[in-house]
């Protein structure tokens, strides 16, 4: 007798003999696809996890842990055309293009610049502004019925600079945040090191943002997502994706070694990969992939009272229940060329000098992989291809902080549902 499970399997047009029945598969098992499949698992649905190495083991490993509901501004506008030359005279500064890489670049960065443009910049505030307060909801309720909330940090973000001039060329940054109710506290030297003893007193200004916060560890706490998500009924498959295609009622992913998996929904949350993909699917995304970088110290490396942000340096020092992060920048160049581990020594040097007593001994080094698309904005909707397979990716620095949100608009769209907020600003075919 054919059973409940096998009979809607064959409604969402799955092969029972190339693939265990599942209603959604996911490719990719970082926090995105992580907060899709917790989200999707709420709801009943059988939910098939796909990725080459585990649960939160690539780029969601290694961010600098914030969930930063306050961060609206896109790329483009966060002092980054002012500092473009100067940034780029100094290959281990806040922003790096290895000149090999140029020319393969070249077509991403005239729509980064193109996206720089005052219409573009009000419609994609806007757009950010709607998918961070859906962020900061998502992510609220979902710790509660995951019980993580024990991993969130509310102690707030300072935001240091160098110079008085710095300073006043970022406060229409802080003015544009009021108009969206973003709190914002200008501190002055001494109050500065009431938030952060033993910082170095030569920053001119500084900014305490209290909507900021951060999680413990974040590798750990997506993996105790995933561990609500699996408790649910979701499942992790390890492999490599190599093909996806609509069929007839559903989607198939095909695997390296061979596999297939059929399923009645597909999720494409693959981050700096995901454009390959697409691309499959008549899709052509233009995303790029900011390869980030830090050093994690041991603990007891410096007592770091909360995240601290240098804005001229663009990167940022993390309290982590496992030591101190140092990490950040910007280096645009692609999926294959090797890491440069001297941008997170560089880091690490310059952050020596702003927390003095900082230990530096014992780190670990690493590299990620932030997807970037040229907006600021992520993909969130439908193929070209067929509307049960979703996009999902493209967040750039901000995927720990917008995957709830994300997660929560995928379970609309797989539902038929009116969406939350308007997708039309993260439409595919938007480029």
């Amino acid at each position: 007798m054919e059973t409940a499970h096998a009979n809607a399997a064959r409604r969402n047009g799955v092969n029972m003999s190339t693939a265990p029945a599942t209603d959604v598969l996911i490719v990719g098992a970082g926090i995105i696809g992580i907060a899709c499949a917790a989200r999707l698992a709420e709801t009943g649905r059988r939910v098939t996890v796909i990725d080459r190495t585990g649960i939160c083991e690539e780029t969601s490993s290694g961010n600098a842990a914030a969930l930063a509901f306050s961060d609206l501004l896109p790329l483009a506008h966060k002092g980054m055309l002012r500092n473009l030359p100067g940034w780029l005279m100094d290959p281990l500064g806040p922003l790096s293009i290895p000149p090999a890489y140029l020319p393969k670049l070249a077509p991403w960065l005239v729509r980064f610049l193109l996206a720089g443009n005052p219409r573009a910049f009000d419609h994609a505030v806007s757009a950010q502004a709607a998918l961070m307060a859906l962020s900061e909801s998502q992510w609220m309720a979902l710790m509660d019925r995951s019980g993580t909330s024990g991993f969130l940090r509310e102690d707030g973000c300072l935001e240091l600079y160098d110079s008085e001039r710095s300073f006043a060329a970022a406060r229409p940054t802080y003015d544009l945040g009021e108009r969206y109710g973003i709190e914002f506290r200008h501190l002055s030297r001494a109050e500065m090191q009431d938030f952060q003893p033993g910082l170095s007193p030569d920053f001119a200004a500084g900014t305490f943002v209290p909507r900021w916060k951060t999680v413990a560890e974040p590798a750990e706490f997506g993996k105790a997502v995933w561990a609500h998500a699996e408790r649910k009924g979701a499942r992790f498959a390890a492999g490599e994706v190599k093909a996806v295609a609509g069929i007839d009622g559903g989607a198939e992913v095909t695997l390296a070694d061979g596999r297939r998996y059929r399923a009645g929904h597909l999720v494409i949350a693959a981050g700096a990969w995901s454009h390959r993909l697409a691309g499959q699917l008549r899709d052509r995304i233009p995303l790029e992939t900011e390869r980030g970088y830090n050093t994690t110290l041991p603990p007891g490396a410096f007592d770091l009272r909360l995240q601290l942000f240098f804005a001229d340096h663009g990167f940022v020092a993390t309290p982590l229940s496992t030591g101190v992060r140092i990490g950040g920048a910007v280096e645009l160049g692609g999926l294959k060329r090797r890491a440069n581990y001297e941008r997170a020594r560089a880091m690490l040097k310059k952050a020596q000098r702003f927390l003095p007593g900082l230990k530096a001994e014992g780190g670990r080094e690493w590299m990620g992989y932030r997807p970037s698309l040229p907006d600021s904005l992520p993909v969130i909707g439908r193929s070209s291809a067929s509307p049960r397979i979703l996009y999902a990716f493209g967040h750039g620095h901000l995927g720990l902080t917008q995957a709830a949100a994300t997660g929560h608009l995928i379970l609309e769209l797989v539902g038929e549902q009116s969406p939350s907020i308007d997708l039309s600003p993260f439409d595919p075919r938007r480029f």
